[in-house]
């Protein structure tokens, strides 16, 4: 079946200290959630059940980010979550600390409403 895009929110995490990928990752993810609010669902008595969400977070190093965990976090649909060479990582030049910056795409998907 063809699924419709019908939303695409963006958002921003990052690990100051722990240069723990899947918790940037996690902290986008939430940042991108927050800047949504779809009322859809209860306009039209549709099931949160029919919806696929498709998330896409960009890091540094995309084998550390644990997409199973990032799944597990999302509150609605059925969820997929792949990791992508991408974010940032700032270090401090004074104690070498990494900052981890990552981003994320958070889309919404329904099929096709006749």
């Amino acid at each position: 079946m063809s699924y419709q895009r019908f939303i695409i929110e963006m958002g921003m995490g990052n690990d100051q200290y722990g240069q723990d990928y899947t918790k940037a990752a996690a902290r986008a993810i939430e940042d991108a959630l927050r800047h949504s609010s779809i009322p859809l669902f209860e306009a039209t008595g549709l099931s949160h059940d029919a919806m696929r969400v498709q998330v896409t977070v960009g890091v540094q190093d995309p084998d550390a980010v644990d997409c199973t965990v990032l799944v597990g976090n999302l509150p609605r649909g059925h969820a997929s979550v792949k990791a992508v060479k991408g974010g940032l990582n700032v270090t401090n030049p004074d104690n070498g600390n990494v900052i981890v910056i990552a981003s994320a795409a958070v889309e919404a998907f329904l099929p096709p409403q006749g």
